[in-house]
């Protein structure tokens, strides 16, 4: 016998009622929109460093800091469209767990370039190897 009085779940799966998106809930945080608005700026992102690289349009100072901002910047399109990671209380803890993962991935860039710049300052003069005297 089954309990009518109860209202019966919405969704599917074991997620349902546990506080799991499920399928339904899935159109509240992913659109086709989203998705399209995402691959768009993707693209840009993408076609704006490679175009100031292969023309040479800019001084090589230049050059790095268009493609660093522009990887940052598509580092941020595609933690929000994609991996729809956001301040709500639900995302909370993963917005928490990409800061402290970005943190890490600065401290490792960070101190291979500190080291790779001290290795090479300090680093014997090598004659003779490449057959100069």
């Amino acid at each position: 016998m089954t309990d009518t009085t109860r209202p019966a779940e919405t969704g599917y799966g074991h997620g349902a009622g546990h506080g799991i998106p499920t399928h339904e809930d899935e159109h509240l945080h992913v659109s086709r929109r989203g998705y399209l608005t995402g691959f768009a700026l993707s693209v840009v992102l993408t076609a704006i460093p490679f175009w100031v690289v292969m023309t040479g349009a800019l001084s090589p100072n230049w050059t790095i800091a268009v493609v660093v901002a522009a990887a940052v910047v598509q580092i941020l399109v595609h933690t929000i469209y994609f991996l729809h990671v956001n301040t709500t209380s639900e995302g909370g803890w993963t917005l928490m767990s990409y800061a402290f993962a970005a943190v890490i991935v600065l401290i490792v860039i960070a101190g291979s370039l500190w080291i790779m710049y001290h290795l090479n300052t300090n680093m014997m003069p090598m004659s003779g190897m490449d057959g100069t005297p």
